[in-house]
């Protein structure tokens, strides 16, 4: 069954384009032409992805986008006219996965439609759960917890911590995490590695600091310390029962 994309954009003449190229790709299309309709679809057909235009009628894409991630992990590229770095800027703050600005070539957003979407289901192959401290990380899954209580990531950050938890201890340049988790294909500020560390050490500031941090090791990275004398792995048929 084809991936469905929801296309959230008040232009209906761009709408069609990219409906077009999306169609063409294989891919099952929903459309919604202002903020207030794109949440209502979004709810409704459950997309695997979002394209979402910045400036809507009724509610702008920073609202639509404020509203997804506060329930759900769904990865969203926004489409703006606007070229001011901070406009993208606050698009990767907010939880965005991608940004690209009009205008563009519908061949290069079906490209980065298929580079979200595998970045988002298959960062880390393990078949195995880790439990570092009070920090519980299911890979298959893709489900984070601390004290058993459920952290919401975006598709971005989760694949960001999977990337550099599956390595703990180990120090990874911005351009290396860019490399594995944005793709080489990314054009955009290395501050997004930057944002998407503060991101995710403020959904995991309930995670006991005598236990482990990410840490920032000026001029070299990021590293996934964990502070615990030893990580506890679970084979997924034992978290099944």
């Amino acid at each position: 069954m084809p991936l469905t994309i929801l296309i959230a954009e008040d232009e209906p003449a761009i709408s069609q384009v990219l409906k077009a190229y999306l169609v063409k790709a294989g891919f099952q299309v929903e459309q919604a032409f202002d903020g207030e309709q794109a949440l209502h679809v979004f709810k409704e057909t459950e997309p695997a992805l979002v394209l979402l235009d910045v400036m809507m009628p009724k509610a702008d894409g920073w609202t639509v986008l404020k509203e997804i991630r506060e329930t759900n992990r769904c990865p969203v590229i926004m489409l703006t006219a606007l070229g001011d770095v901070n406009y993208r800027l606050s698009g990767l703050n907010g939880g965005a996965d991608d940004y690209i600005s009009k205008p563009f070539i519908g061949e290069e957003v079906v490209a980065r439609v298929h580079a979200v979407l595998r970045r988002s289901e298959a960062v880390n192959e393990e078949n195995s759960a880790t439990k570092y401290g009070h920090l519980f990380i299911d890979r298959d899954a893709h489900k984070v917890t601390i004290f058993g209580e459920d952290i919401t990531l975006t598709p971005r950050d989760l694949s960001v911590l999977l990337f550099l938890s599956s390595q703990p201890n180990r120090t990874f340049t911005r351009e290396q995490l860019i490399e594995h988790v944005w793709g080489q294909d990314y054009d955009g500020s290395d501050r997004a590695v930057d944002l998407s560390i503060k991101r995710l050490r403020k959904s995991l500031k309930k995670w006991p600091e005598s236990e482990g941090e990410i840490k920032t090791l000026r001029g070299l990275g990021y590293q996934f310390c964990v502070y615990e004398k030893e990580k506890t792995n679970f084979p997924i048929s034992l978290l099944d029962h």
